[in-house]
């Protein structure tokens, strides 16, 4: 696993040898960011990376130029992982980590008054957060209008196409992975 393009381009990322955590491929990840770049400019922006694991989301859109990326991992024990990554590419100061369950950390942002341009969210594949983080999401009004959301998610599995304010625009399938991208609904 390493960072595909950017100012930290090249540097391999750590993932914990026990595999609790299912790191993004760099083929996916390569995809992702073409169709994020192709919707909008990524320097300067604010990025909220949701079940972050190994931060390898996150770490590739510091690398391309967002301004700042918060991490929110529940598990303790891809903590020092993810430090380690982030450290990896000199970014401590452009990194806020929460080690929270997703919606508690959600519900914390929100009372920080926090936006974000880019959400996201890489739960477990059977997980069942998906319609619940993306509703309170939607509901605490935590990501920018021009914003956009992306799950990755079970190829197996499709995710309604509204949820609470999010209109999905675009599903992209990987072999056992899809990207589901979603944006304000313009009322």
């Amino acid at each position: 696993m390493r960072v595909i393009a950017g100012t930290y381009r090249g540097t391999r990322l750590s993932s914990p040898s026990d595999m609790a955590t299912r790191p993004t491929s760099d083929r996916v990840k390569e995809s992702l960011f073409s169709i994020i770049s192709s919707r909008m400019a990524l320097n300067g922006i604010n990025v909220l990376d949701i079940c972050a694991g190994t931060g390898s989301l996150g770490i590739e859109a510091l690398s391309r130029g967002a301004a700042a990326a918060t991490f929110i991992e529940r598990d303790r024990k891809i903590q020092p992982t993810l430090y380690k990554n982030i450290t990896a590419v000199h970014c401590l100061d452009r990194a806020k980590i929460f080690i929270y369950d997703a919606l508690s950390a959600v519900r914390s942002l929100a009372t920080r008054e926090s936006c974000y341009d880019l959400i996201l969210f890489d739960p477990p594949y059977e997980s069942e957060l998906y319609l619940p983080v993306t509703e309170l999401l939607s509901a605490l009004n935590l990501l920018k209008p021009d914003g956009m959301l992306v799950m990755e998610c079970s190829s197996r599995k499709q995710l309604p196409p509204v949820i609470g304010l999010f209109v999905r625009f675009d599903r992209r399938v990987y072999g056992d992975t899809a990207l589901e991208l979603f944006s304000w609904e313009k009322l």
